[in-house]
């Protein structure tokens, strides 16, 4: 406790040096006497390091939403945090962006839904929570039109080195008797040559729907899977997640968005998906999210752009240059000494709630972990077969991936 509370003043006395130390950096400043002849010090040349940006993960899920596949959507809006978190493991560390492609059949309510490529989660789970499950059960479905946007109307970085893989979740083949529609073995090859990996779940057993799964994933490098209609994910409540529901919920509550009125205009988007989260998601889920988090890459989701309190404290904003309509609302009213100080407070507290977050999560992974074990067949579960595929090929991009899948 006493080390808790040494690690929470030190950061607390750091962020408020940082606050103010342009103002006392001019208190009882001297003026040096001028030496008339100074020497010159000649320095070596010290190369600096190369410094390289994070390594880049991209996922898109490709999911039929048509009426068979309820189960497996619930599933997923259970399991996206952990499919997350299990990416965030990677070593070194790398930025994930996540987009969604939601699909059924023409003469449905739509064929194709595209949620792009983004950092912020929040708001593309919020988008997910609106899917449910109708339409279909006539057979094929328009996988081909699903994939084609996949690879076509996604935002897909241009960094050679990221890893970008697609995982088509579906129960049905892809209708072959569409004219003038691309097919999938041209959109898969040209996936390919773009560095883009297709990995197939195939949901239930249709045997119609095998040899297409199979093929698509050859095609591109990717796996193929089989699971149950209800995804096969592995689902557990734990002791620990209403505590880490509540302190995400807390964690998210020390945001505070600067920036024009674009820039707020996004920020109150995402602080109202991040509501909707809390209102609608279960108690496991917001855990997952929770522990997400306070990952070193899920910093970029839990704050998004323009967050006032990491900003000043990390030095990268002077709060002085901050114009005061920029500012919070519920800041402008202030004397710039009780902004800072507020700041400092934030910072403080939200250092608490990460590191007790932190704490928690350890505790609901190792009992996660016994309880998978205890259970048996650990590698037949969506979550172990999602993590072996992203593992092995992740590895050929440089990542890492070595501590299991998280629940």
């Amino acid at each position: 406790m006493n080390s808790k509370l040494i690690a929470t003043t030190l950061l607390s006395a750091t962020a408020a040096t940082v606050l103010f130390y342009p103002h006392l950096k001019t208190l009882g400043a001297v003026t040096p006497p001028i030496d008339p002849v100074v020497t010159p010090i000649i320095l070596p040349i010290i190369e600096q390091p190369i410094v390289r940006e994070r390594p880049i993960v991209e996922v898109v899920f490709v999911l039929d939403t048509t009426g068979s596949m309820g189960e497996l959507i619930q599933a997923a809006k259970e399991k996206i945090w952990s499919i997350a978190a299990t990416m965030a493991a990677a070593q070194p560390t790398p930025d994930i962006r996540v987009g969604l492609v939601a699909y059924r059949d023409r003469g449905d309510d739509y064929v194709t839904r595209v949620v792009d490529l983004s950092a912020d989660l929040d708001s593309m789970y919020a988008t997910l929570m609106d899917f449910s499950a109708d339409g279909g059960g006539d057979g094929p479905e328009d996988v081909n039109k699903a994939l084609y946007d996949a690879v076509n109307n996604i935002s897909w970085s241009q960094d050679p080195d990221a890893y970008q893989v697609v995982f088509l979740v579906g129960d049905a083949p892809p209708h072959m008797d569409y004219q003038g529609e691309a097919q999938y073995p041209e959109i898969l090859a040209h996936a390919s040559k773009r560095g883009i990996v297709v990995n197939t779940i195939q949901v239930g057993t249709m045997a119609q729907t095998t040899p297409a799964w199979k093929r698509m994933a050859s095609l591109s490098q990717g796996r193929y899977f089989q699971v149950e209609q209800a995804g096969s994910a592995v689902a557990i409540a734990t002791p620990f997640d209403e505590n880490i529901a509540r302190l995400s919920a807390q964690l998210d509550d020390t945001r505070l968005y600067y920036g024009d009125k674009a820039a707020k205009e996004k920020a109150s988007r995402k602080v109202a998906a991040t509501e909707k989260l809390h209102a609608d998601s279960s108690v496991a889920a917001l855990a997952r999210r929770g522990a997400f988090n306070v990952s070193a890459a899920g910093r970029n989701n839990l704050l998004g752009e323009n967050e006032l309190i990491d900003a000043v404290t990390s030095g990268r904003v002077d709060l002085d240059d901050i114009e005061n309509d920029a500012l919070p609302e519920s800041m402008r009213a202030m004397a710039p000494a009780a902004q800072r100080a507020l700041i400092v407070e934030t910072a403080g507290k939200r250092a608490r709630l990460r590191e007790e977050i932190v704490e928690l999560s350890k505790k609901r992974d190792g009992y996660l972990n016994s309880e998978v074990a205890a259970a048996g067949d650990v590698e037949e579960s969506l979550d172990y077969k999602i993590y072996a595929a992203v593992k092995a090929q992740a590895k050929e991009k440089g990542l890492t991936l070595e501590a299991g899948p998280k629940y």
